[in-house]
């Protein structure tokens, strides 16, 4: 494989790894856990397995919205997005090479809500709830998963990574060359 092909398609692996991690785990709560109950707590009650649903997106808004809107909102649109991003990745001269592994990040986790939005009929599994102590008006913090998890960090080194990278100019490239 050529080094440009090779550059743009290995971050790919993350998505794939994000993605089987996710409905993985989800479908291990999904088969041991009763909705609604919590299977484990740790750390002095500090984080919990525990299995809900979620039929919004995070933070559970849009959660009262009519079906019909919820499938163009949180399913047709973000498969729109995440395409886009795709499309961004591969074509893209101006991503560094950590800004591709992130933005892949975030396309597995994209990815592994949008399965269960598309194939469970109470839509995004959730499993990790973690106590925060009144944080932000919250005694526990809104229950997520693998995928939640992985668009959020990502997100974050992403917004790092844009912040603390030198951007070079296109008279500098110029110069280079």
């Amino acid at each position: 494989m050529k080094s440009r092909t090779k550059e743009l398609l290995l971050p790919f692996i993350l998505t794939t790894i994000i993605i089987v991690a996710d409905q993985l785990t989800k479908m291990w709560i999904v088969m041991k856990v009763p909705i609604g109950t919590i299977y484990r707590s740790f750390a002095n009650d500090i984080l919990w397995i525990v299995h809900v649903r979620n039929s919004a997106i995070g933070f559970s808004l849009g959660k009262d919205l009519p079906l019909q809107v919820k499938h163009v909102l949180f399913i047709i649109l973000p498969l729109i997005l995440l395409f886009l991003l795709v499309l961004y990745v591969l074509r893209s001269k101006e991503i560094s090479t950590l800004q591709r592994w992130v933005v892949c990040g975030i396309l597995g986790g994209g990815i592994g809500n949008i399965i269960d939005r598309i194939f469970r009929d109470d839509w995004v599994v959730d499993f990790v709830s973690v106590k925060v102590f009144g944080l932000f008006g919250f005694e526990r913090w809104p229950t997520f998963n693998v995928a939640d998890a992985s668009v959020v960090v990502c997100a974050i080194l992403l917004m790092l990574s844009l912040l603390f990278t030198k951007q070079t100019s296109t008279e500098e490239v110029k110069k280079e060359k």
